[in-house]
Order: C-alpha cells, then sequence, then structure tokens
C-alpha cells in the first residue's frame, strides 16, 4: 500500500519490500517514506539527493571566520568573580 503525504510518497514495508524496484524508482523524483507500524521509519532518497545532504562545507574555522558577529565588538572578558561560599 503507497500514500502521498506531503510531497512524499509512502509506503508500509510490505509494500516497499513488494516493489522495491518502483520505491527506487520514485526516490530519484523525491524522497519515499517506509512505515512501519503506521509511523515513518526510513526515508529512501535518491544516491545525488543524498551526496547534496553528506557534502563537506568547509571546515568549523571556516564557518567561524565568515560569522556575521566576526566584526562586532563583543565582550569576550571573562569575569573574576569568586566563588560564592556554599555551606554543606
Amino acid at each position: 500500500m503507497q500514500t502521498w503525504a506531503g510531497g512524499d510518497m509512502s509506503w508500509t514495508v510490505a509494500g516497499a519490500k513488494a516493489k522495491l524496484s518502483e520505491v527506487m524508482k520514485r526516490a530519484q523524483l523525491a524522497p519515499q517514506t517506509i512505515t512501519r507500524n503506521g509511523k515513518p521509519s526510513v526515508v529512501v532518497v535518491s544516491a545525488d539527493e543524498w551526496q547534496k545532504k553528506i557534502a563537506h562545507r568547509g571546515s568549523l574555522a571556516e564557518f567561524l571566520l565568515a560569522s556575521p558577529l566576526r566584526s562586532a565588538d563583543l565582550d569576550t572578558e571573562r569575569q573574576k568573580d569568586e566563588p560564592r561560599d556554599l555551606r554543606l
């Protein structure tokens, strides 16, 4: 059994097993959701879509250097307060 849900195609596990070729074909066009016990379990996407999702987009340092807050005048000085007294 398959149904349309939010632009994606939704399949039961049994339906996806029986029509795996169809699931793969449709995944080239749009993500395919496979449900188990009526709840979404996994999503099948095309290999191209997956590569876009996992593509390396630079290092953390590059991200921080490109931050719009880089030139902001932020106060980064730590407070030098003494620890408070605790009664144990």
